[in-house]
């Protein structure tokens, strides 16, 4: 899968991710730390990436904008260390392959993985 990993996304996940054989850009890898949210929606759309985030607003501006891709993975953890995320991505990426090919918002938090089809309705 093609993943673009938002600045609250640890250097740590996205080595995890290439090690397991996925394209995976950094926003910092690229410069683009200050790239605005509607932007890096864009970005992912245009490339074909999966947004990792752990910003609440990427889900808003998917809702608002009744846009059917990117798809994105929103953390929403109590504990944000990467080995806690990487377990979570894992089982997001077992369980959920076809709804983010297809286009969701998937809400992860310690206990749940929600799934919202996109456009949200």
């Amino acid at each position: 899968m093609r993943f673009l990993a938002d600045m609250g996304i640890s250097m740590h996940t996205v080595r995890w991710l290439r090690q397991q054989g996925h394209d995976v850009v950094h926003l910092h890898e690229q410069g683009l730390q200050r790239l605005p949210d509607e932007e890096i929606l864009a970005k992912a759309r245009n490339e074909g990436r999966i947004v990792l985030t752990m910003d609440l607003d990427f889900g808003y501006l998917l809702a608002i904008g009744r846009e059917r891709m990117p798809s994105v993975i929103l953390f929403r953890l109590h504990d944000e260390r990467s080995e806690v995320v990487n377990l979570r991505l894992a089982e997001v990426l077992s369980k959920c392959q076809s709804d983010l090919e297809a286009g969701a918002i998937v809400s992860v938090s310690e206990r749940s993985i929600r799934i919202r089809t996109l456009p949200v309705q």
